[in-house]
């Protein structure tokens, strides 16, 4: 994974971005009405249930907008919220409230949307020893803020991006010549680039399995579209050899059966890519 400080440079890149793409030459609304000199103070209401994301995230955005306002937070990430929740309080320029406001509601929403999805995902997992996973399918450009999300939800993060994790899938494998070519080229590419990355190679019947087996240095097998008693043998293969993890069209009905095969991990997609805002809005007072 990528270190805390590679994932704060992220987190700087993603508002910069979003400010610039945001603001332009100006805020113009504000400019026209609104005298520089004025101040103001907002809150930020939920208008749903779920569990808060970003409230740490809007601290950061509303300091690079203007580090003199003030935020006083009520209701900290990873909360559990109902329609009517205060999660923070705002003061200062009221120009600088609103260039800020639109960035904090837009990650906000989303990423306590992930939070929400991804805590429901690890209670369907209580009382088994498996952990989900975010995958790379994420929204491009803002891929910190929905891992981070994950985490805030309970979940964990697989690798970040293609250069903190080796992933053998289907089609490095056929491209490289099978499974054996591939793994024992990464290790080659590893030792002559002096790199200490992790081997992921993906499975795609329980003869691959096998053949992955035949080469040390794996860290997890991605056991991938099995079906359940498929799923137990390949377990069963693998034993204590390396960790295990399952994908491939599990949803919240099918996670428990995947995880009471015994895997490792779960990974889903759906983490990140098919959630539904959670309602937050930012009003003056």
């Amino acid at each position: 994974m990528i270190s805390e400080t590679q994932f704060n440079k992220e987190i700087d890149l993603i508002i910069a971005n979003a400010i610039r793409e945001d603001i332009g030459e100006g805020d113009h609304s504000s400019l026209a009405c609104i005298p520089k000199s004025a101040t103001g103070k907002a809150k930020l209401l939920v208008k749903d249930e779920g569990i808060l994301a970003g409230v740490d995230f809007a601290k950061q955005v509303f300091n690079y907008v203007d580090p003199d306002m003030k935020i006083e937070v009520v209701i900290e990430d990873g909360t559990p919220v109902k329609y009517g929740d205060i999660a923070f309080y705002v003061s200062g320029s009221s120009q600088s409230i609103l260039k800020a406001e639109r960035l904090v509601l837009n990650a906000m929403q989303r990423m306590s949307a992930i939070a929400t999805k991804t805590s429901h995902f690890v209670k369907l997992l209580e009382g088994t020893t498996t952990k989900i996973l975010d995958t790379r399918k994420t929204t491009p450009g803002i891929r910190a803020l929905e891992k981070w999300a994950v985490k805030i939800g309970g979940g964990e993060n697989h690798r970040f991006a293609l250069y903190d994790m080796i992933m053998l899938k289907d089609n490095h494998i056929d491209f490289a010549g099978g499974i054996t070519n591939a793994i024992e080229k990464t290790k080659k590419y590893l030792i002559e680039h002096n790199l200490d990355l992790k081997i992921i190679v993906e499975a795609r019947d329980l003869n691959e399995i096998k053949e992955i087996l035949k080469t040390p240095g794996v860290y997890r097998i991605l056991i991938d579209n099995f079906n359940y008693n498929d799923t137990k043998k390949a377990v069963e293969l693998i034993g204590d050899t390396c960790l295990t993890e399952s994908s491939g069209g599990i949803n919240e009905n099918t996670v428990r059966k995947y995880a009471e095969c015994g895997v490792n991990y779960i990974s889903s997609g759906a983490l990140t890519h098919s959630v539904y805002n959670l309602d937050l809005s930012l009003k003056a007072i």
